[in-house]
């Protein structure tokens, strides 16, 4: 299906309103996502950034894309900036700049996507149905390399536009959240597609955005219907001790932290494992007998906790400090433990020490040291459990052992430097995907929200919002058996995209075919 791409007053748009447009249609992007999820944004903001980039270089194409990524990424994570407000005294003159760096680094991912477009699209000459088609394996590729490169950071993937849309996120079990991120930009720019042809042919293509959903709407249902065991008989608790981040560390206020978590810990009711958030204790716990003693007192009988503190282990060349989640019985005896790998820059630990003359944002006695990676714990009379603390909940397929595979994955966070901005709902977004990619439950324990408990199809089972103090009493959802892009990782990515094309490719052939036998002017693509 090889079209004419008409409106040709759009050479004379100049490049700074474009890119205007851009920036704008980047921040409708966001609109797509969690907390807000209007899906009907999806086609007004990819496709506008495809009749934007008609007819330029691959220089102006990345300056144009750039814009997107800034509108995209400024207004999607200017939730960053309640972090700098927690220590205002220190740091709270570079939120705004720290923001907008942020944003135009990573804007340059969108960059790239639309240089490589505009590279490939005027030198193949492609248009019309396989324009959207590139487009989307451009973007794409450079979603997957924002995930990977340097510390990588897969934040608000196009693909959870659909976190809230149960039967469309379920293709996340075949695809991951990167191949729905292809199949949400390429729906989403065939009404450019549409609106820039000519001829009977231009109403065909919105139907091809119409049978992608479809087909991906009904896959997604027949996933949901499939029969899927009760009750786990596993009971939980989780504790959400709503511990404001300016208060947590003071030494004053240790006391009172302790008591509140010991408090709503031993409220009435069945419990098997009891779950605190990342850092709950604002000490070194395996060094506190007094406090473990008073924390195995909570600890009903036969029951595990599960614990978010600071670690330091001592070596011969200093003092190695970890983020770890720990594990304790009735008796308070330390079982096992589990150390974050995929630290926060800046938050955690401070890269390039020693160039930058800032110190990093949260507190403590030095930088994080990494655990060794993903990691299955085996507990006496609970179900085998992967740990994901904090923002390792956000990278596809790096939150479990390939060789290990837990039962469900406990995702032990902070997300008070946020306060009530829609960066906890983001977050939460990508637990969500992650239960859905792997066919794990979730169970979330965040210190002032959002806590949850998140079934293997990505629903929420429970939940205790922000800003609340509680429990969430739950049992532990069953797992799916292990899903394609759970044994295959992104390859299922690459067969998307080869099939997709190969359909696109063929269909472009019959389309020229037969399009030569009416007229040679409907071959020439317009790009």
């Amino acid at each position: 299906m090889n079209l004419i791409w008409t409106l040709p007053a759009a050479r004379v748009i100049s490049l700074p309103s474009r890119m205007t447009v851009a920036c704008a249609a980047g921040g409708l992007a966001v609109l797509t996502l969690p907390p807000f999820s209007i899906l009907l944004l999806v086609p007004v903001a990819y496709a506008t950034l495809l009749v934007l980039l008609r007819h330029l270089s691959v220089a102006k194409a990345a300056l144009v894309g750039w814009a997107f990524g800034l509108g995209q990424f400024g207004f999607g994570l200017s939730w960053i900036a309640e972090s700098f407000y927690v220590d205002a005294e220190r740091f709270a003159a570079l939120a705004i700049p720290a923001v907008a760096v942020l944003s135009a680094g990573l804007a340059i991912f969108p960059a790239i996507a639309a240089a490589l477009f505009a590279g490939v699209a005027q030198r193949r000459a492609i248009g019309g149905v396989l324009a959207c088609l590139l487009f989307a394996t451009c973007w794409t590729t450079a979603e997957w390399l924002r995930g990977h490169l340097l510390t990588g950071f897969p934040w608000n993937l196009a693909g959870y536009a659909l976190v809230e849309y149960a039967a469309l996120r379920q293709p996340a079990a075949w695809v991951g959240s990167y191949g729905l991120s292809f199949l949400v930009v390429l729906a989403g720019t065939l009404p450019a597609a549409a609106f820039l042809a000519r001829g009977r042919h231009r109403w065909d293509i919105p139907l091809l955005g119409v049978g992608i959903v479809v087909v991906a709407w009904n896959a997604g249902t027949a996933r949901l219907q499939l029969e899927t065991p009760g009750p786990s008989g596993v009971d939980l608790r989780i504790v959400q001790g709503n511990v404001p981040q300016q208060e947590k560390w003071a030494p004053e206020n240790r006391e009172a932290t302790l008591t509140r978590y010991l408090e709503l810990s031993t409220r009435p009711g069945p419990v098997d494992i009891l779950l605190w958030p990342e850092t709950a204790f604002p000490g070194f716990l395996d060094e506190d007998v007094e406090a473990r003693s008073r924390i195995a007192a909570a600890i009903p009988a036969g029951a595990l906790l599960l614990t978010g503190v600071p670690d330091r282990v001592s070596m011969d060349g200093g003092t190695s400090y970890f983020n770890s989640v720990q594990a304790y019985d009735q008796s308070g005896e330390f079982l096992t433990g589990y150390a974050k790998h995929h630290l926060v820059p800046f938050g955690e630990y401070m890269p390039f020490r020693g160039w930058l003359p800032i110190d990093r944002l949260t507190q403590g006695l030095g930088d994080f040291t990494p655990g060794p990676g993903p990691r299955t714990l085996a507990l006496p009379g609970v179900p085998l459990v992967a740990v994901a603390i904090c923002y390792e909940i956000i990278f596809p397929g790096h939150v479990v052992d390939d060789l290990f595979r837990p039962d469900w994955i406990f995702n032990a966070t902070n997300d008070a430097w946020f306060g009530t901005s829609i960066g906890p709902e983001q977050h939460l977004a990508s637990a969500r995907m992650r239960a859905v990619e792997e066919g794990l439950p979730i169970v979330r324990a965040a210190n002032t929200g959002i806590s949850a408990v998140i079934d293997a199809n990505g629903d929420l089972a429970a939940r205790l919002g922000t800003g609340e103090t509680g429990v969430i009493g739950a049992a532990l959802p069953f797992a799916h058996p292990p899903t394609l892009y759970a044994r295959f990782g992104d390859w299922t990515l690459l067969a998307l995209i080869f099939a997709t094309w190969a359909v696109g490719l063929a269909a472009g052939l019959v389309g020229t075919h037969r399009g030569n036998k009416k007229t040679r002017t409907e071959t020439k693509s317009c790009w």
